[in-house]
């Protein structure tokens, strides 16, 4: 669906290096069908999941991990820590059909690094990096050593969900043709745009109908926490230690509802409001971008003549941002190669920027860039947000990220009801509304129904979970801290802040915020609520 999704500072750094050279806690605790949509298979009594039959003895074949395939992103074989532990990878059997354990099965592929002190291990510290569609095989590497001290304890690992990467990955379109949806107007203005907007959703979702029929269906949160707990048993934990960031979060929430008791220590990063609807997740979304290049263009301005962009206040910047996105719509200019930035490509660009405080820099050069007429860097933002690698070729995240959304929410709008919700969404972002507004078509003409409006995150009898919000991040408005944290119960979810900028809190680096996650995800040592890192 056309939300944001979840990306870090250091992918894209990796993507667009190439075009530009790059530069405390005030609390503390110590308490420890064929004729239309289907179905998605989901238990009628969520509370009583299906079991995985007898998938749960079944013995994993580490091996050194290879490259990762196009759907995950390709590149080379992750290299070793540098104290020389390997990346291993393997494969797990899930059950396609939890209502059917005993039936068919799909292929998982899971990454692990073993933990460095194994006289302390604990378990397995299991992370999902978000999206929906993020593969966890090719992203925990990525990381490098930002995990070390949690690998003291725990072996590190995380798995590419079903729908994504090697694991049943979605497949939809070719790379001709998502290059074609990715250039084309998604803030249609005239009826003849609406149109083309509508019969390419459609499209889209006959091609993804067409070519992962099999396992549409059954791609949802609630089968992938299912997955999770059955990775749990065939790891050999007695309970599910997890780190979840971004959409993750909802995972670790549906996760803690279906298996209370199987909850070990875990802790909740970038946080998803579990009580909104997707409609609601969308306008929260343009809320947050806002803020994001609220504060973006309040620096450029406060740094005077040393910010590349006119104006001398914040104001005056983002006016001249969205002077030049009117100006592609009329007009786009050269990118990379034979590719144009359009006006909605360099919506992507700057939003892609927007994650991280530390990759700002990049939106300023781009914007002034396009503003001299080059929108290379625009549009390698935008391809690292998309997926699109420099050869051309995209991963699945993209279609697996609709494809999970579409499985799990309900909702699907007509382009009438889509016109009708623009202004609330103009009104609190002249920049990201019209582009976020029309994404909630996303689902319209998917071919399985969506399992709820919200998800149910209750989870009594659970171990704290620590739940962190970032006061300035734009993908999860720091309001889903507290919306999880209560939902998940009392006693149970922990709430913390960290008062930064970007998607997520743990991975910026603050050291306040990384003690207090150590604290518990190695000590047991559960922060006061309400802890504050700044």
């Amino acid at each position: 669906m056309r939300t944001f999704p979840a990306l870090r500072a250091a992918a894209l750094a990796a993507a667009v290096t190439v075009l530009l050279p790059i530069t405390a806690c005030s609390k503390s605790g110590n308490k420890e069908g064929p004729e239309g949509p289907q179905n998605s298979p989901v238990a009628a009594n969520a509370a009583e999941p299906s079991s995985p039959g007898n998938l749960a003895s079944q013995q994993l074949t580490w091996k050194p991990c290879p490259a990762p395939s196009q759907a995950q992103g390709s590149g080379k074989a992750p290299s070793p820590l540098p104290d020389g532990t390997p990346w291993e990878c393997s494969f797990m059997k899930a059950p396609l059909d939890y209502a059917k354990p005993g039936g068919e099965t799909i292929e998982l592929e899971l990454i692990r690094a073993r933990a460095s002190n194994p006289d302390k291990r604990i378990g397995s510290l299991i992370f999902n990096f978000g999206g929906p569609g993020a593969s966890g095989v090719a992203g925990l590497p990525a990381f490098g050593t930002t995990y070390d001290k949690l690998r003291t304890r725990y072996d590190l690992v995380s798995f590419d969900p079903r729908g994504v990467g090697r694991s049943a990955g979605v497949e939809c379109e070719t790379d001709q043709q998502i290059d074609a949806r990715y250039e084309s107007d998604g803030t249609p203005d005239t009826s003849a745009e609406v149109n083309a907007l509508v019969k390419e959703t459609k499209t889209f979702a006959l091609a993804c109908k067409k070519n992962s029929g099999r396992v549409l269906p059954y791609v949802g949160t609630t089968n992938a926490a299912r997955d999770m707990d059955l990775m749990r048993q065939v790891l050999g934990d007695k309970k599910l230690h997890y780190f979840g960031f971004s959409y993750g979060t909802q995972l670790g929430g549906v996760y803690a509802h279906l298996f209370p008791k199987n909850v070990g220590r875990s802790a909740l990063d970038a946080v998803v409001n579990p009580t909104q609807d997707y409609e609601q997740v969308s306008l929260g979304q343009a809320k947050g971008f806002q803020l994001a290049l609220d504060n973006f263009t309040k620096d450029c301005a406060d740094r005077g003549e040393a910010c590349k962009l006119p104006g001398t206040t914040g104001k005056e910047v983002e006016q001249g941002i969205s002077g030049l996105l009117t100006q592609l719509e009329k007009k786009p200019i050269p990118g990379l190669g034979t590719r144009q930035l359009t006006q909605t490509l360099a919506t992507t660009g700057i939003a892609a920027a927007l994650y991280s405080r530390e990759t700002w820099p990049l939106l300023e050069e781009g914007v002034d860039e396009a503003d001299g007429g080059s929108g290379a860097l625009l549009l390698a933002l935008a391809d690292s947000l998309n997926g699109r690698a420099d050869d051309g070729r995209y991963n699945n995240s993209m279609a697996a990220n609709t494809a999970i959304s579409c499985a799990d929410s309900k909702e699907r709008f007509t382009a009438d009801q889509t016109l009708a919700k623009l202004p609330e969404f103009q009104s609190v972002s002249q920049v990201f509304g019209d582009y976020l507004g029309w994404g909630l078509m996303a689902c319209t003409g998917w071919p399985v129904a969506g399992a709820w409006t919200t998800p149910d995150v209750s989870a009594p009898g659970a171990a704290p979970i620590l739940v962190i919000g970032n006061t300035g991040d734009p993908a999860t408005p720091y309001a889903g801290a507290k919306a999880m944290a209560d939902a998940l119960g009392k006693g149970v979810g922990v709430q913390m802040t960290y008062e930064g900028q970007g998607h997520g809190a743990y991975n910026s680096g603050n050291a306040c915020v990384q003690n207090a996650v150590g604290g518990y995800l190695l000590d047991g040592k559960v922060p006061a609520a309400g802890t504050v890192c700044k």
